[in-house]
């Protein structure tokens, strides 16, 4: 009788033990997955020229690919199972064929790129090489360059606006926003902004240009339709980044040498409020609703969480070393965080707002993609 009770109690353990097991991996499994589709982090690592691919299912590190030196610029193709990046160092694009892991193409585009966007349909991308002043427009299909443009002194970074349009590149020695044709590239206009713009947001429709200014503590706000300047917007501290809420009404700017986040009001061009957020906020991501904005703080190794719509800030999340660039799935089951300090990538579970797994990746990761296909 006690052999036979406890026959029963080893079957009901095991199959409450598989149960536990099938509710974990529910938990952590992105809810916008069905079968046959995979879902990955591509995090770009600047200290060994490598893109280490991250399982997200599985939660398991399971390619290094090697790009070549310096890494930047990770960006999903919204149409292709591609991920796009450059290499400073080599002067060139890189494609990742995501099914197969692999380097699929390197596309020369100029010396010292740091960054790619891509046209609204995704047909192209486009480069602006610093270290040679141009900017080069890329058919995604064929891989060719297809128009260059010279710019002015050091190019930051080209973005496209989102009625595919125009091309705004930043230039840090002429402090200028330029406008390119996104056809053409023919140049438009040169706007003088504050000095040494560095990030660039454009409001939905195409109107307005907001500009980070690293060397004035600066936001310029660009009018993109009469191709003028129309303030330079003082803020608490260096920019770090830029998220703007979807609907373009606010614009959220980092600035760790403040501690926090400023506030602008787009429609009225004006900082309409700061929040304390830590020691060092550098990096941020929005969920669509706009409901929460995750901060990263690169100096206490945690991601602050900020409530929008009531300006509260929730507690804090461990993260690791030195944590940057944050990425939120498709589905917002997941937040992504590159460690660098301690070369990994933190997983944190939405739903919880608790870290779910630090996984090992290369060396310094500065940058990061997500790609479901």
């Amino acid at each position: 009788m006690t052999r036979r009770t406890n026959l029963r109690l080893v079957f009901v353990a095991v199959l409450l033990l598989a149960g536990v097991a099938i509710q974990l991996s529910k938990e952590h499994r992105p809810s916008v997955l069905r079968p046959g589709l995979r879902l990955c982090a591509y995090v770009a690592n600047a200290g060994d020229g490598t893109v280490t691919v991250v399982d997200l299912v599985g939660l398991v590190a399971t390619r290094t690919i090697p790009v070549g030196g310096g890494p930047s610029g990770l960006r999903a193709h919204p149409q292709r199972k591609e991920i796009w990046g450059v290499s400073s160092e080599g002067g060139y694009v890189w494609v990742i064929d995501a099914p197969r892991d692999l380097v699929a193409a390197r596309i020369p585009v100029g010396a010292a790129p740091f960054a790619l966007d891509f046209s609204p349909d995704g047909s192209r991308a486009y480069v602006a090489a610093s270290g040679s002043s141009s900017l080069a427009a890329i058919d995604c299909a064929t891989r060719q360059v297809v128009a260059r443009a010279r710019t002015g002194r050091r190019p930051w970074l080209a973005r496209v606006t989102p009625d595919g349009r125009l091309v705004l590149v930043t230039n840090r020695d002429d402090s200028t926003l330029e406008l390119f044709d996104a056809t053409t590239l023919a140049p438009l206009a040169t706007v003088p902004v504050a000095s040494r713009p560095e990030q660039i947001v454009v409001l939905p429709d195409s109107s307005t240009a907001f500009v980070s200014a690293t060397g004035s503590n600066q936001i310029s706000v660009v009018d993109l339709r009469r191709r003028v300047l129309l303030v330079n917007l003082p803020v608490a501290g260096t920019p770090a980044d830029l998220i703007l809420k979807p609907d373009g009404g606010e614009l959220y700017v980092t600035a760790p040498e403040s501690h926090g986040l400023e506030i602008l009001n787009t429609r009225t061009t004006e900082v309409a409020e700061s929040i304390l957020l830590g020691s060092a906020p550098s990096h941020g991501v929005l969920t669509a609703d706009a409901g929460l904005l995750y901060v990263s703080d690169a100096v206490a190794g945690r991601v602050a969480p900020v409530e929008i719509g009531v300006r509260h800030v929730l507690p804090p999340i461990p993260a690791g070393q030195r944590p940057g660039v944050l990425r939120l799935d498709p589905g917002e089951d997941l937040l992504l965080v590159v460690n660098e300090g301690s070369n990994d990538l933190a997983v944190v579970r939405v739903r919880t707002r608790s870290l779910l797994t630090l996984i090992p990746v290369g060396s310094r990761p500065r940058d990061l993609a997500v790609k479901v296909f």
